[in-house]
């Protein structure tokens, strides 16, 4: 689908020790974008805990950057271990950003990601008013189930083959490569 990002945004997986950056990225959400992405109010505290979270096993984050600050994130976690064949997408795009391809292009990753982990089944979870949300389900075909206020998105991951693999490989090594030379270039520029 490979829409263009805005303002030269690029999009990577989030490094072990990124999670000051994740967390950081979901205290800056709006209120409402916050409501949404943890379907109900949350206070700083359990968004601080969450994001430490972010390095642990079985946990896959794409973040977008904008200028070296993470502006949105989809995460993926299985459900139970990290051999599981199902698992979750959660998306979060500060509000700047939103409906400008950032959660196609999250999505994309993470599907990418899931299928080369053995996920069969990603589920997205979002509030029955969160449009978006569905829209971006949609996009990709998801199945959409309405449960007492929520809706529940399933996609199905194909199974992995070399080439997806080697497609990740290919992404992972552009993104580091990419944020390589965006820490350097913001570098020389303060000096």
């Amino acid at each position: 689908m490979q829409e263009p990002l805005p303002d030269g945004g690029l999009v990577r997986k989030l490094w072990l020790g990124e999670a000051d950056a994740y967390r950081d990225h979901l205290l800056r959400l709006d209120p409402d974008s916050r409501h949404r992405r943890f379907s109900g109010a949350v206070a700083d505290d359990v968004i601080i805990k969450h994001a430490a979270t972010a390095d642990d096993l079985g946990v896959v984050i794409h973040g977008f950057f904008v200028d070296g600050v993470l502006r949105g994130a989809a995460e993926l976690r299985h459900f139970g271990d990290m051999y599981s064949r199902q698992a979750e997408a959660a998306f979060s795009i500060e509000k700047e950003w939103q409906s400008h391809g950032v959660g196609t292009a999250l999505l994309e990753r993470t599907l990418l990601s899931a299928r080369n982990r053995g996920v069969k089944s990603l589920q997205m979870n979002c509030l029955a008013d969160n449009r978006r949300m569905q829209q971006l389900a949609k996009k990709f075909e998801a199945d959409l189930k309405f449960d007492f206020g929520s809706v529940v998105g399933e996609l199905e991951a194909p199974r992995f083959t070399p080439l997806s693999v080697m497609r990740e490989a290919v992404e992972d090594a552009h993104g580091m490569t990419s944020a390589w030379l965006d820490a350097s270039s913001r570098l020389f520029k303060t000096a």
